[in-house]
């Protein structure tokens, strides 16, 4: 990781420094994975980039390698949760309305039991 690409002052990228402590289940040189602090299921786990993307509608097509390794680190940890056979949900959140909470792009993983429709009435 270069510096133009080191995480900004966001809770992932002080996450991915090592500067605050999390659950971290997978990371190499271009993603980390670490369980959510308020599993909203019994396995959620976010996928995150090394490098900075505030939300998807920044993804260039100079990211598509990375965004498919995020889909295949979210397939594997999920095969290693228990929960690829029975099914799980990937969501990416965008901006205010698509309930984005921390802008740095990620992927939530979630599972290990029936979700339910994909949004509520």
């Amino acid at each position: 990781m270069n510096d133009e690409d080191s995480p900004q002052d966001t809770i992932f990228g002080k996450i991915i420094r090592g500067e605050i402590p999390a659950d971290i289940v997978f990371q190499d040189d271009t993603v980390t994975a670490f369980r959510d602090i308020s599993p909203q299921a019994p396995v959620h786990i976010l996928v995150i980039p090394n490098q900075v993307i505030p939300t998807i509608t920044d993804v260039t097509e100079a990211h598509e390698p990375l965004l498919g390794h995020m889909m295949t680190v979210a397939a594997r940890l999920a095969e290693s949760e228990g929960i690829a056979e029975d099914g799980f949900r990937l969501i990416v959140n965008c901006r205010d309305y698509g309930g984005q909470e921390v802008y740095h792009l990620h992927v939530h993983l979630l599972g290990g039991r029936p979700l339910g429709p994909m949004l509520a009435s």
